[in-house]
């Protein structure tokens, strides 16, 4: 589900070329998840390789992060570790959207359906055994560092914001604010030319960013009163949040009360979760202890012998692709090279 706070952040549209020379902490999870949602054939399914496994983790990161390099923004992926017990009933809730997404996806292929096919099939996307493994072993041949979380991959993600060694954290989800990032931006991994469902006509996705100290000014909050308004809204440790109350209301509520403890209309809601733990996670989350994030060389032969060799890509258009990063960062060597 994810907590959304759309209504109540300042968000202002930027580009990627203003990350330019930036460390950014990325939402492992989150971005893989995004490439295996929308990369996909015209059926909705996803691409694989000669042997029938799935690649389209594996070229999403390819081409993002050739975008990355390319613009010279330098991207940290943070991958998630044991979920809080509290996610439970979400993961539960997610399991069933893509039982119930399956179901919808046979019978529209059934049916001819292309279009709402692909909609559904978007809705059964879930990491299968082996990607998380050989998404860090692909980071590995573009030099990219990635980092094990205890816990939430954003909550770690948001540290490093804190600690100076990462500029902003990116993911989709609304979670890292609440976690304490400086900095979180949004359609990092996805932005682009999208087709909206159902309809010929594409819009522009562009990456936002969210200066978490601007919001809290603009709504005349704290972060723990921040937290507060997620929970009444709900987030991944109570989903369904409050009956009948949405951001503007959670707000109201906040405004006037402070706390959770202190909303009298709340308090029988308000008993049956565990509120203090959901607090703990945002306010005091488990975070991994980075002492240094380190960048390596691109390893070229090494991700065409991969890509080309093991997965069945095509040659041609991956030479062409590492050749368009080559061009970049030499560019930019030869422009750093002008100031000495």
């Amino acid at each position: 589900m994810g907590l959304n706070l759309k209504d109540l952040v300042i968000r202002e549209k930027t580009t990627l070329e203003a990350f330019s020379n930036k460390i950014i902490a990325i939402d492992a999870y989150n971005a893989i998840y995004q490439f295996l949602a929308s990369i996909r054939g015209p059926d909705g399914l996803q691409l694989t390789d000669s042997e029938g496994r799935i690649t389209s983790h594996l070229s999403g990161l390819l081409y993002r992060n050739v975008n990355f390099l390319s613009l010279g923004i330098k991207p940290v992926y943070v991958f998630d570790g044991k979920p809080p017990s509290l996610k439970t009933a979400e993961i539960e809730r997610r399991k069933q959207i893509k039982k119930d997404a399956t179901i919808k996806y046979e019978k529209a292929i059934s049916e001819g359906n292309l279009e709402d096919a692909r909609k559904f099939a978007q809705q059964t996307t879930s990491m299968k055994d082996g990607m998380v493994k050989e998404s860090k072993e692909f980071l590995t041949y573009f030099g990219i560092p990635f980092i094990e979380a205890p816990s939430e991959g954003e909550a770690t993600a948001a540290h490093l914001t804190n600690t100076g060694q990462a500029y902003a954290s990116a993911s989709q989800d609304y979670d890292s604010i609440l976690c304490g990032a400086k900095r979180l931006v949004r359609n990092f991994t996805s932005s682009g030319r999208r087709k909206i469902p159902n309809r010929n006509t594409y819009i522009d996705i562009v990456p936002e960013i969210i200066e978490t100290q601007k919001t809290l000014e603009s709504i005349q909050m704290s972060r723990e009163e921040l937290v507060d308004i997620g929970i009444l809204i709900g987030t991944d440790f109570n989903p369904n949040g409050f009956e009948r109350i949405g951001p503007k209301t959670a707000l109201k509520m906040i405004k006037q009360h402070k706390r959770l403890e202190d909303i009298p209309q709340i308090q029988e809601q308000l008993n049956e979760i565990e509120f203090e733990q959901i607090r703990k996670i945002f306010l005091a989350p488990e975070v991994a202890k980075v002492d240094e994030i380190k960048f390596n060389e691109v390893n070229y032969e090494g991700i065409v012998n991969y890509l080309v060799k093991e997965r069945s890509f095509s040659e041609d258009r991956i030479q062409s692709t590492l050749n368009r990063l080559k061009k970049a960062l030499e560019k930019k060597s030869q422009n750093l090279d002008q100031w000495f």
